[in-house]
């Protein structure tokens, strides 16, 4: 089964063509050359894309047995934040200020400050076993996946914490309104990649209708009809300029497909 999708829409970033996307229902393997999309919040999307895959509808759930949580890899974070605010479960507050389906925030090790995802997970099922956390190499923003996130366990902590949620938000509040796919780079060891993308003059540089936010340097935000050349041209620059002025090699947090 298929669903035609308008990335300039669906995407955080709103930059992609129509595509039509694999929408998986059972246990399989990803083709070589395939690429699963989530819920496309962290993906800048070229014109030539390779064939892609999304999870369906089957996947999205969430059950409370015992003191595990058990979360479907189609789920979205806002949803397991509600969950969990109603459970009065804590450790997942800032999943109210992140976007993304579980499998993707896995995938990305997804957090806020102290607060990311492998915190409190058990393991996760693929299309062949389960696999524990301790068996997944992993650390800031990046997880390596033997296969497809269909299934996460993770454990219980309480309560709630609406403080939490606060924190988070008032961290949020720097960040640009327009549509972005998030953090562009991984910050460098010891630094910022906001600080030295704006070091190297690019706060508030433009390439079409793409650029990089007067607020927070290190997002690059879609100002109406921003291209893909638009947006990968100001990835390259940053790369660029900061690896000249700093031997700095900035790594990619967007994922280019």
């Amino acid at each position: 089964m298929k669903r035609l999708i308008d990335f300039s829409s669906y995407s955080s970033l709103k930059i992609g063509p129509k595509v039509e996307v694999n929408l998986i229902d059972e246990l399989i393997s990803l083709p070589k050359n395939a690429f699963i999309i989530g819920g496309a919040n962290n993906i800048l999307l070229s014109n030539n894309p390779p064939p892609l895959y999304m999870l369906s509808k089957k996947f999205s759930y969430i059950d409370l047995v015992d003191d595990r949580l058990i979360i479907g890899g189609a789920f979205k974070s806002g949803q397991i934040n509600s969950f969990c605010k109603k459970h009065d479960i804590g450790g997942f507050e800032y999943l109210s200020k992140l976007p993304g389906t579980l499998g993707g925030l896995i995938a990305m090790n997804a957090g806020m400050k102290d607060d990311e995802i492998f915190n409190s997970l058990i393991d996760i099922k693929t299309q062949d076993a389960r696999v524990k956390k301790e068996d997944i190499e992993h650390g800031y923003r990046f997880s390596k996946l033997s296969g497809i996130v269909y299934e996460a366990t993770f454990k219980i902590q309480k309560p709630y914490s609406q403080e939490r949620v606060e924190l988070f938000s008032k961290m949020r509040e720097n960040q640009p309104k327009e549509p972005s796919a998030g953090s562009v780079f991984k910050n460098p060891d010891g630094d910022y990649a906001g600080r030295v993308i704006e070091a190297v003059g690019l706060k508030g540089y433009q390439k079409g209708a793409a650029m990089f936010s007067e607020i927070h340097s290190n997002f690059l935000i879609n100002l109406g009809g921003a291209t893909f050349d638009d947006a990968k041209f100001l990835i390259d620059e940053a790369k660029r300029r900061v690896e000249e002025k700093f031997g700095i090699i900035l790594e990619n947090e967007v994922q280019i497909v």
